[in-house]
């Protein structure tokens, strides 16, 4: 397969030294795609600055802010079987970006604007061979919350997990991952790298029987 991986947190800078961002590692994401390569699958991974080393053979596009992982993603997708979105993107961005750096005030109201939602863009462009697999991050009703994500944005597949150790490396927390046709994969606990090789292989399973129904 050719598979498209994103990872990392993004950053919506407020002027040249300030930024809104996440505490994002982009730890999953890199190891889904070491695990992607050495199971023989051709990755590319495009990464917001996670401050990892790109595993061996796999391509890397780094990127900076949401709308830099958009146009990468968008550019990169059609070329590829499958996209796994671990990304933490910025929902929202300053309004205006300072050329110059601002001056300390006493107070100031920040104007945020959303960002373009990646996968809600991405599913209106796939095309019946291809899987898109999403990452959720909720602070209660997962399951709830992730249903309705995984039908609002046509995904194969959604992880969802708790906010409870966001940004805190291996540290475990609830992770459940959801597919279509209403099955739950009870993933709490995992360690990124078991978890990664269940999605990795959840991916290939779905890819498999998508390339079955194709034929028929």
């Amino acid at each position: 397969m050719k598979i498209l991986i994103t990872a990392g947190p993004t950053r919506e800078f407020i002027d040249p030294v300030r930024f809104i961002s996440n505490p994002a590692t982009g730890k999953l994401g890199y190891i889904l795609a070491k695990k992607a390569k050495d199971s023989g699958h051709s990755v590319t991974l495009i990464s917001g600055p996670a401050y990892l080393k790109c595993p061996e053979g796999v391509k890397i596009i780094s990127v900076l802010s949401a709308m830099d992982m958009f146009n990468a993603v968008l550019k990169n997708f059609p070329l590829n079987d499958a996209l796994i979105m671990s990304a933490a993107v910025s929902d929202w961005g300053p309004e205006k970006k300072h050329s110059e750096k601002l001056k300390k005030k006493s107070s100031w109201n920040l104007k945020l604007v959303p960002n373009p939602d990646i996968l809600k863009n991405i599913t209106k462009i796939k095309k019946e061979n291809q899987l898109v697999a999403g990452f959720a991050l909720e602070s209660s009703h997962l399951l709830e919350n992730g249903w309705k994500k995984m039908k609002e944005k046509n995904m194969d597949m959604v992880i969802i997990n708790d906010v409870s150790y966001f940004g805190q490396g291996d540290k475990k927390s609830r992770v459940f991952i959801l597919f279509p046709d209403k099955t739950i994969e009870n993933c709490t606990g995992f360690t990124k790298i078991r978890l990664s090789s269940i999605i990795l292989k959840r991916i290939e399973n779905l890819f498999e029987q998508k390339q079955i129904i194709n034929t028929q």
